[in-house]
């Protein structure tokens, strides 16, 4: 069975080494005294390490099941999911008002790496809860709010997102769930929904649903969308359930991975809905829900990378095979660890690299949504809404590829159940599908988030990238990572320039470069986490750190990320220049 060691000290080097949060003028960031981050981050590792982990393969084994109308969680999910609520991990960074803590959103991600790492499955549960806290406090009404927060985030209920029906998924203007007004202010919903995350389950007294329907006069497409808040029980005045409402789950979903997680077909038949936020103004408001989601998604990418490869790197230690061609290493044994061989360890240092780069890209995410809410910073705001689907696509795209790595260091046990490493691979494949696959993901960045403010927010991601350059290219112990991230950076500008001069009059030019421009950004965005970690590191060296090793193994991993990751900008670029006809070269019909 895999083990699980949370990451605390590389959360604490990105938190304090890199983004120095506790000097930031983010309100609340004063706050994150290193003592502070640890102790919160370290209760966090004690509850994944010791009761998170443990009932990871108990989920995937036993998963899911619907009985008599009724959803069943695996053994010892619920106990576990009374500890979260009792630590109050889910209300970590939401408003004091409503029974949240109020700590950056940042603390929340990487307390959310370390629950994601050690069950993604069972974090879901309030993970979906999280999302649907969000979307009502930026859309519901004050009414609202009063009735549905402070028991979400108790966790004494948890919500859901209702998008996806089974003639529609990314195309939602073709959405038949239909809303009609009841005459009481209330509507009444019919229709159906698939693929949904955390839908039912026996872990909380309700189940509140945010669906997106169609109320009558609002027209064709999405502009006739709303979403509205549907009940698993009603909610009386007094705060009390109510009767059931007209929503049942038809089936749980047979799945690929994910197991512990309850993915429902939902049934409204009439059921009684609330519109939250303006009416036809549905996808607005599911957006905030789904933004938030895609971060987390992304975070989901990465994390499953990081106890992939934490366990792979075990295995690599542990497990004697062949003798290192340069010497033996083990003279009192009948081989050498495998961890000798230079394929291993070109595969160990691709998880490494990337899941230590990943973790510094989505905090730095985070800390930008902070700034972005806390102090209604408009360029923090438009950077992540640019960063988002590169976050969202990249890391879910390379976590996948670096679980099958992991995997692949164990050879052939990699393939056998026990050793747990197909369950990472299996849960880390869905992160590349939903909230928007990644396609889909790199169609938005490409075609709506590039232009965004007339281009304002790449631009200040390449002066960004720039200044850094700048600013330290006197300092030669980062040549190595200053001249890449240079050449990386020309390679993206690149791109963007071909997308500009043939998108307009051949948008298939564009369009098919799309995926290669995100993953293109993507190893820019960690080239340059890489750099700043470097540039870290050496400092607390210069500082005389008592870890020399830490920081040391920081440098070399970076300047193999550099070396040996990076330059994929140029291959990435050459694709994208290459355009549209190859691509579009077969009619449909010579497939």
């Amino acid at each position: 069975m895999p083990s699980y060691n949370a990451p605390t000290k590389d959360l604490h080097f990105v938190l304090h080494d890199v983004l120095q949060v506790s000097a930031s003028d983010v309100p609340g960031y004063s706050d994150l005294e290193p003592d502070f981050t640890s102790a919160v981050i370290e209760e966090a590792a004690k509850l994944a390490q010791d009761v998170l982990a443990p009932l990871n393969t108990v989920g995937d084994q036993q998963g899911c099941r619907l009985e008599n109308g009724v959803v069943y969680t695996p053994e010892g999910f619920k106990a576990a999911f009374e500890q979260i609520k009792e630590g109050g991990w889910n209300g970590l960074d939401i408003p004091e008002e409503f029974g949240g803590q109020n700590l950056p959103y940042l603390m929340g991600s990487a307390v959310g790496e370390i629950f994601v790492s050690a069950n993604m499955a069972l974090n879901m549960y309030q993970g979906l809860t999280h999302g649907a806290i969000s979307a009502i406090l930026a859309h519901g009404s004050d009414a609202q709010k009063a009735t549905y927060l402070p028991k979400m985030v108790a966790l004494d209920w948890t919500g859901t997102m209702n998008l996806t029906e089974p003639h529609c998924g990314t195309d939602l203007g073709m959405m038949r769930t239909k809303a009609e007004p009841s005459g009481d202010g209330s509507y009444k919903i019919t229709g159906q929904k698939i693929f949904i995350s955390a839908g039912d389950h026996d872990m909380a007294e309700n189940v509140i649903h945010l669906v997106l329907a169609k109320a009558p006069g609002g027209g064709e497409g999405t502009k006739g969308i709303s979403l509205f808040i549907v009940p698993k029980f009603m909610v009386n005045d007094d705060g009390s359930l109510g009767a059931r409402n007209a929503v049942s789950v038809g089936k749980i979903e047979e799945k690929m991975g994910i197991h512990g997680n309850s993915t429902c077909v939902m049934n409204y038949d009439g059921a009684t809905g609330y519109l939250i936020g303006d009416l036809h103004k549905g996808m607005r408001a599911m957006f905030t829900m789904m933004n938030e989601a895609r971060i987390g998604v992304g975070l989901q990418g990465y994390a499953q990378a990081a106890v992939a490869y934490e366990n792979a790197l075990a295995y690599a230690v542990d497990r004697l095979q062949g003798r290192d061609v340069t010497g033996v290493k083990n003279p009192d044994g009948p081989a050498d660890p495998l961890i000798v061989h230079p394929d291993v360890r070109r595969m160990l240092m691709d998880q490494k690299s990337f899941v230590e780069g990943a973790r510094a890209f989505t905090m730095w995410g985070a800390s930008l949504i902070d700034r972005a809410h806390r102090l209604d910073d408009k360029d923090a705001d438009g950077l992540i809404s640019l960063m988002t689907p590169v976050i969202k696509g990249f890391l879910t795209d390379k976590g996948f590829e670096m679980c099958v790595q992991a995997q692949q260091v164990y050879g052939g046990h990699g393939y056998i159940e026990e050793w747990g490493m197909s369950q990472f691979a299996r849960d880390a494949r869905i992160a590349m599908i939903y909230e928007g696959a990644n396609g889909v993901q790199a169609l938005d960045l490409v075609g709506r988030k590039l232009a965004q403010d007339g281009g304002k927010h790449v631009m200040a991601f390449f002066a960004m990238v720039k200044d850094f350059v700048k600013e330290n290219e006197g300092d030669a112990r980062l040549e190595g990572f200053l001249a890449p991230l240079k050449a990386a950076s020309k390679d993206l500008q690149a791109a963007g320039m071909y997308f500009m001069e043939h998108g307009m009059k051949s948008p298939n030019d564009a369009l098919s470069g799309s995926s290669d421009f995100m993953h293109l950004f993507g190893h820019v965005c960690l080239g340059l986490m890489w750099a700043r970690m470097a540039k870290a590191a050496y400092a607390a060296l210069d500082e005389g750190a008592s870890d020399r090793d830490f920081y040391e193994a920081k440098i070399a991993t970076g300047r193999y990320y550099m070396a040996r990751q990076l330059p994929a900008t140029a291959m990435h670029l050459s694709r994208i220049q290459s355009g549209a006809d190859t691509v579009m070269a077969l009619g449909a019909e010579q497939f």
